[in-house]
């Protein structure tokens, strides 16, 4: 079992809790959803290895332990348009999606192994493509998204329980589909370790 999600966030929730906004909406993927809003003038800040801190205007707020294969996306209310950003948070095997500073999408990650590590720091998106065969270790990984030149990537995985990558980022499928269609080359993922 994963942590609480509200942990992943801790520093960008703690001043949230007396001022919380909750909202629903029909896009949320299981029980999950409700939205934290910060007070205008109140913003968090995340910090962003190697680039600038996150200015966060809301976040989903997640009250149930996620496990292996959960995600969460919920873009209603939140403009459409905005700068997008990543963030992978390694210790906490957590992703977050975030536009014009909303959150809009978290799940559980697989990412690399001691021998494979999983790079920290920002990179941005070099490529995408929908359908993607590794050469390196012969295996599909759909809806890839390039960060690096020699081959880390976020992709769609089965996300369970004792799986790793080979320093790649790994996503449930459905996760993986809504994070193709928001994100565009060049945009910033930023990858925290411990």
């Amino acid at each position: 079992m994963i942590r609480f999600r509200l942990g992943v966030l801790a520093l960008a929730v703690a001043t949230l809790a007396s001022t919380a906004d909750a909202t629903t909406t029909a896009t949320t993927i299981g029980s999950y959803g409700a939205r934290f809003r910060y007070p205008a003038g109140r913003e968090g800040m995340l910090p962003m290895t190697g680039a600038s801190a996150l200015r966060v205007r809301s976040l989903l707020a997640i009250r149930k332990p996620m496990h292996f294969g959960d995600y969460v996306w919920n873009d209603l209310g939140v403009p459409a348009t905005g700068a997008v950003r990543v963030r992978v948070d390694l210790p906490r095997q957590t992703i977050s999606v975030f536009r014009d500073g909303h959150e809009i999408g978290t799940a559980v990650i697989l990412y690399g192994t001691d021998h494979k590590p999983t790079p920290t720091g920002t990179f941005p998106i070099l490529a995408r493509a929908r359908q993607h065969q590794s050469s390196l270790y012969d295996a599909e990984m759909p809806y890839m998204l390039r960060l690096t030149n020699d081959g880390v990537a976020i992709h769609a995985s089965s996300v369970r329980r004792g799986s790793a990558t080979h320093g790649c980022i790994g996503v449930p499928l459905s996760f993986a589909q809504l994070l193709f269609d928001q994100v565009a080359r060049g945009d910033l993922v930023t990858i925290v370790g411990t």
